[in-house]
């Protein structure tokens, strides 16, 4: 449904329509049609949604969209709303408010709803005791098949959340996890001690939330249990948000890669809304710095030529690979930082063992190197060379395409994790920084092959 239908009938006061076109939705197309309102047509739209679906539909709303209708609801409607989330949802939402407001919100809550936003909050940021439920279903590792099934029949957890019960011994130390349905396969008066898996399976209150969500993500399991210091359960992180965190993540990387993030900026997710929608400052800030380090490097390329101005009128062939060699480089290079941001999102490059991982990536650029060399400075040789008696070219366009390739490669892996070493984000501005010394590097090698085997001067 476009949301242009829905703001016709608010501007229209056709309230009953808008309400039951709402309420009639799915809560995840609910929530696009609610963003793409403006603030204010989505915050009257908002309460026109029926207890449930709002509540539904909030949960599906990003953090900017959520902060910005409980700052236009009154503190009795926000309250409703923020009850009827679950306990990390309400930890992420005050998170985001103002101070002032989240302290007034946070006086009208229910005791123990407050004392679980305080009890999230206490953890550090970005930590699975953030991300995590204080929620889950759980029984002594002594209990029956039948006693951990009506735990699960007693639970108020919705689906996913029930997937697996949690077991502990009588100190509520953690000792592993039965499945659902080996609980429902398995003899009712068994005891669950002989189904449990999973005793190594967890993560600790204080560990990154991204380490909770690739150990679930690897192990597929619906939920990674939480422990504190002393191995007790304290809570659990289900697979949708893991995916969350995991999405966040990698969203956050791919545009601090492409250099589409302020520098030095480090908790904050660059959201895609704020780029596409809004003031027009904000894309220009965050991408304004990164281009103007590749038009520094292209000056710097521009200054190269000019260098070799007179290698160039003297053999004009050699011009016709100039884009070759710096297209092919980048492209390499490009491809290497994108492995280095995915994999290091994911977990498969490890930090402490970076030398081994560059290496890797070096060998790789030298054999695409041997097989572009081969290829391209064949092609130069029979095209340009050979025709006009400067079989060299050939030579020098092989071999400046095997050192781009390999140079690009190292870089691809270097530059990122040298910002990192900096204290930027992720891969900030590797695409960019690349582009500048591969290109500058690549061409200077590329003349002064040209400029040595067919014996020219400069």
């Amino acid at each position: 449904m476009p949301a242009a239908l829905i703001a016709q009938r608010l501007h229209d006061h056709d309230f009953e329509t808008a309400k039951a076109l709402l309420n009639r939705l799915p809560p995840a197309d609910a929530a696009r049609v609610l963003s793409d309102l403006s603030d204010a047509d989505r915050a009257l739209a908002f309460r026109l949604l029926d207890k449930d679906q709002a509540i539904a539909t909030f949960e599906q709303l990003n953090p900017d969209e959520q902060r910005s209708l409980v700052l236009a609801m009154e503190s009795s409607e926000a309250i409703t709303i923020i009850e009827g989330l679950d306990p990390d949802d309400r930890a992420a939402l005050f998170d985001e408010l103002p101070a002032k407001v989240a302290k007034r919100l946070l006086a009208d809550l229910r005791p123990e709803t407050r004392a679980l936003i305080h009890m999230l909050l206490n953890y550090p940021p970005d930590s699975a005791g953030r991300i995590m439920s204080p929620n889950y279903v759980m029984v002594r590792r002594h209990a029956t098949v039948r006693e951990a099934l009506e735990a699960v029949r007693r639970s108020p957890l919705k689906r996913e959340g029930v997937a697996v019960v949690f077991i502990t011994d009588t100190t509520r130390r953690y000792e592993g996890y039965v499945r659902l349905t080996d609980l429902v396969k398995s003899d009712p008066e068994a005891p669950v001690s002989g189904l449990i898996e999973g005793a190594d399976v967890r993560v600790a209150a204080s560990d990154a939330a991204t380490a909770a969500a690739r150990l679930l993500q690897r192990l597929d399991v619906p939920a990674v249990p939480v422990v504190d210091r002393e191995n007790r359960l304290v809570g659990a992180v289900t697979f949708d948000d893991a995916m969350d965190i995991l999405d966040e993540e990698s969203s956050e990387t791919m545009y601090q890669k492409a250099g589409v993030a302020p520098v030095g900026q480090g908790t904050d997710v660059v959201r895609s809304e704020r780029l596409t929608r809004g003031s027009i400052l904000y894309p220009v800030r965050v991408r304004i710095f990164f281009l103007l380090v590749t038009l520094a490097g292209g000056l710097a390329v521009g200054r190269i030529i000019e260098h070799f101005e007179n290698v160039i009128t003297s053999v004009t062939a050699a011009a016709i690979f100039i884009p070759m060699i710096m297209d092919m480089g980048g492209n390499v290079g490009t491809q290497s930082t994108t492995i280095f941001a995915r994999g290091l999102a994911l977990g498969h490059i490890d930090l402490s063992r970076f030398l081994r991982h560059l290496w890797w990536e070096t060998r790789v650029g030298m054999v695409l190197g041997l097989i572009l060399g081969a290829v391209g400075g064949a092609i130069a040789y029979f095209w340009q060379g050979a025709p006009n008696a400067m079989p060299q070219l050939g030579i020098a366009v092989g071999v400046a395409l095997f050192i781009s390739s390999t140079l690009a490669c190292f870089l691809g892996f270097l530059m990122p994790w040298a910002l990192l070493k900096l204290g930027l984000d992720h891969a900030a501005g590797a695409d960019p920084f690349l582009t500048t010394v591969k290109d500058f590097t690549s061409l200077l090698i590329y003349f002064f092959l040209v400029v040595s085997l067919l014996g020219l001067s400069t």
